[in-house]
């Protein structure tokens, strides 16, 4: 088992910067892929970026594409989204999440372990 840990939200301005953590447990966190979701008030949670458990892959969500990097520390057992250029549109608690390796997944099916989630909010 593995346990998730978000943080870095906060409140910044359109165009602003942040950068989420995602601290994980476990001694077989390398084995983990894994996401980060975002679910914003009144819309299902959804993928927003995805790297496998080398780092050797990922994927993004059409809408970040560009602005957001996915990266992972696996001897920090930390997984990081740097988000740049933000727009309000992104506001939206964020979630990592953990799965069995096997690809860069794009929907919550197959993710294990969930974090608690950050708040990200961006004003105009």
């Amino acid at each position: 088992q593995v346990q998730l840990v978000e943080s870095g939200g906060g409140l910044v301005q359109a165009g602003g910067s942040l950068r989420l953590s995602c601290a994980a447990s476990g001694r077989t966190f390398s084995t983990y892929d894994m996401g980060w979701f975002r679910q914003a008030p009144g819309k299902e949670r959804e993928f927003v970026s995805a790297i496998t458990w080398s780092g050797g892959s990922t994927r993004y969500a059409d809408s970040v594409k560009g602005r957001f990097t996915i990266s992972r520390e696996n001897g920090k057992n930390t997984v990081y989204l740097q988000m740049n250029s933000l727009k309000p549109e992104d506001t939206a608690v964020y979630y990592c999440a953990a799965k069995n390796a096997g690809g860069t997944a794009a929907t919550v099916y197959g993710y294990l372990y969930w974090g608690q989630g950050t708040q990200v909010t961006v004003s105009s």
